[in-house]
């Protein structure tokens, strides 16, 4: 634990992590590095553009942006393309003549061409169809601009095609963001699936048909999947091919505006996806190759191939490269409006190996020659120029390894993220639900992994992602239901497996929010025990629909199970919005019993009481409690409500005895039925 004190301020020269943390004495030298190397990259960008800031602008000069020249308005496009022999601006405005409009030189690697209105603005107009047909070593090849905002499929080929974005009245926002408040209940989702239809959805459906759900169900921000271009649709969005063009598959880039300011006006935090840990290698579409050389954008050579994912890794150490990425970070908080990032695959990007098979056991893991220096400084940056930006913005790293300092002040020896994801907790709740009858579960095991977390940092926790609905795995509520989830979903008709996957589903989603982290995240569906697991159209299962979608009439229909679990969610989600529970201390355990499947704990002012046994239950159970006056009952899992058994009586109170117990000056008694959780607090 910390000693350090508010008049006892941390050393600013990356070691500060060492006062947070003592087993990182024997890395101080590592970790001035490390913050030298950040010093040194940083002063690089001073030098070339005076502030981060004005280095993250690239996107205002390179690609297609209304301009002037010697007073003559036009549109500009320019391009870094170092090793490039010649460019060609081509498209339907010149009948795609790839002669017709070349570029020129004008250093540092960048050419540009001006296309003035009284000439081209009859034909250059909004949305037409646009190119750029590269010479370079490999041959000439007609190439989408690296900084296109927005990118559309052929009907017929189905090759993608670059489009000058330019509406004749740009979008008029009419809400501010919201300020954050309260603790981050996340609803991670996306666009494309979020429709019962067999079809792609589409930003203008969601607005309207989503949002209402998400403030209805309690969430305060939402985190959108896959916005970035990406040609291929069942990669989930991790593929992405063009950085600053919003997925043309969803609507235009206003309908995204449209979606963001109707969820700013419902109060909602809008956070998005950020896919910088890679990029697709595809080069009809990407940046693959895009001047020729292997090296202009990624790592040459087996470090620029991802292993796993088949596709490029970026060269964080290049100049142009961290202007590239941060600009892109710049771009979407101010032209979108988007409140923070989820910043996908961080632990890829950290590690020379990308964390493959790593097991992440010593502290010897997080420093060189295992790491990606470069990685580390730019996300120290990125993590700079975002809350430069916005100082309320929220950055989440999606990191399993446990980098150290990574939700901790760069100053520090941090990384400058906000939160990380507890990524462990749902994969061990799904080898949990693999190995193990619950039966065989261990109190103090689910404690300890839901509470095992790097202190002074704030975590996102879940008990299930995207990650664990896709093809191949299983949801929660399918591990626990299978197939009896299509049959027996009918509420008042008894079945025993969809009784014990009712009540273990509540039961676990509610003990990983009461535990897990200092904000909650859940993909939609999973709130209700969506049914199916999530797989895109493609060739194998013929090209469906069928499991890229969310039905919601499960969850609406009031004689539905799935029914309960909706209501139980919202309901789970009111414990942080009145008593602010997220917010507070890591919990304090004060019973388990392994034999009763019992499992007792506070945090804040509420105490939870989880019986996890299939059959016994445990009448007049004594507990211990940190308050002095008589508890109420406000939630319970076995509520009629959430289609249980009501074996409780709803707004049960229950008094103050002056019984010690449990190392505790007073206590109560309760009732706590079978497969049942019980909520209480303070009268």
């Amino acid at each position: 634990m910390s000693t350090a004190t508010p008049a006892d301020p941390l050393p600013a020269d990356g070691t500060g992590l060492i006062r947070l943390d003592p087993w990182l004495a024997p890395y101080a030298d590592k970790l001035r590095q490390r913050h030298q190397r950040y010093l040194a990259t940083r002063g690089r960008i001073l030098a070339s553009a005076g502030s981060l800031a004005e280095f993250a602008c690239a996107h205002q000069w390179l690609g297609l942006t209304r301009g002037e020249k010697n007073g003559e308005p036009g549109v500009w496009y320019r391009e870094w393309a170092p090793a490039a022999i010649q460019l060609n601006l081509i498209g339907d405005f010149n009948n795609w003549d790839r002669m017709s409009e070349p570029l020129t030189p004008v250093g540092d690697g960048v050419w540009e061409i001006f296309l003035p209105d009284r000439v081209y603005a009859a034909r250059l107009t909004h949305a037409s169809r646009v190119k750029v047909h590269v010479f370079s070593k490999i041959g000439p090849r007609d190439r989408i601009p690296a900084f296109i905002r927005r990118a559309i499929p052929d009907e017929h080929s189905h090759d993608y095609c670059g489009q000058y974005w330019n509406p004749p009245e740009p979008y008029a926002w009419r809400h501010a963001a919201p300020r954050p408040s309260g603790n981050l209940r996340i609803y991670e989702t996306h666009i494309g699936m979020a429709t019962e239809e067999h079809r792609v959805g589409q930003f203008s459906e969601f607005t309207r048909d989503v949002l209402p759900r998400i403030v209805k169900g309690g969430y305060n921000a939402i985190q959108i999947m896959a916005i970035l271009e990406h040609p291929y649709y069942g990669s989930f969005g991790y593929q992405v091919s063009n950085f600053f063009a919003v997925s043309s598959r969803f609507g235009t880039p206003e309908e995204l505006k449209a979606l963001i300011d109707a969820a700013h006006g419902a109060g909602l935090v809008v956070l998005l996806d950020l896919v910088h840990s890679h990029a697709v290698k595809n080069m009809n579409e990407g940046l693959n190759h895009f001047d020729g050389t292997e090296y202009q954008y990624f790592h040459a050579g087996g470090r620029g191939q991802h292993p796993a994912w088949d596709s490029l890794c970026f060269d964080y150490g290049k100049l142009e490269v961290l202007r590239f990425l941060l600009s892109n970070v710049r771009f979407w908080l101010e032209e979108y409006r988007f409140d923070g990032f989820r910043f996908d695959g961080v632990t890829s990007m950290l590690y020379l190996d990308h964390g493959l098979g790593r097991p992440f056991s010593s502290y010897d893991d997080y420093f060189p020659p295992h790491v990606d220096e470069d990685a580390i400084t730019y996300l120290q940056l990125a993590n700079e120029l975002a809350h430069e930006i916005n100082p309320d913005c929220i950055s989440i790293a999606e990191d399993v390894s446990g980098m150290v300092g990574t939700c901790r002040p760069v100053a520090e020896g941090g990384l400058g993220f906000d939160y990380r994801l507890a990524m462990g907790i749902p994969d061990y709740w799904i080898k949990v639900l693999k190995e193990r009858k619950d039966e065989q579960w261990q109190m103090d095991e689910i404690f300890g992994v839901l509470c095992n977390r790097r202190a002074h940092e704030k975590h996102v926790a879940y008990a299930e992602s995207h990650d664990q609905a896709l093809v191949g795995d299983k949801t929660i509520a399918m591990w626990l239901m299978d197939a009896d989830i299509y049959w027996h979903m009918t509420k008042g008709t008894p079945h025993l497996v969809i009784d014990r996957g009712m009540a273990l589903h509540k039961m676990i989603r509610l003990v990983t929010f009461a535990l897990g982290g200092e904000a909650w995240l859940n993909f939609m569906g999973n709130e209700f025990g969506h049914p199916e697991w999530v797989d895109f159209p493609r060739e194998g299962n013929g090209f469906s629909y069928h499991y890229a979608r969310r039905q919601w009439s499960l969850a609406d229909d009031p004689l539905l199970r799935y029914h309960a679990l909706n209501e139980f969610d919202r309901a789970m989600l009111r414990l942080d919005s009145e008593y602010g529970l997220l917010g507070r201390p890591q919990g304090e355990k004060i019973q388990t019993h392994e034999d009763n499947k019992l499992l007792v704990f506070s945090r804040g002012p509420l105490l939870f009481a989880f019986n996890f046994h299939p059959t016994h239950s445990l009448v007049d159970h004594r507990i211990g409690v940190p308050h002095g006056g008589d508890y109420k009952l406000v939630l319970n899992t076995d509520d009629i409500w959430f289609a249980g058994h009501g074996e409780v009586v709803p707004g049960q109170r229950y008094p103050h005895q002056g019984t010690p117990w449990d190392h505790r000056l007073g206590s109560i008694q309760i009732y706590l039925p079978a497969r049942t959780a019980l909520v209480l607090a303070p009268v």
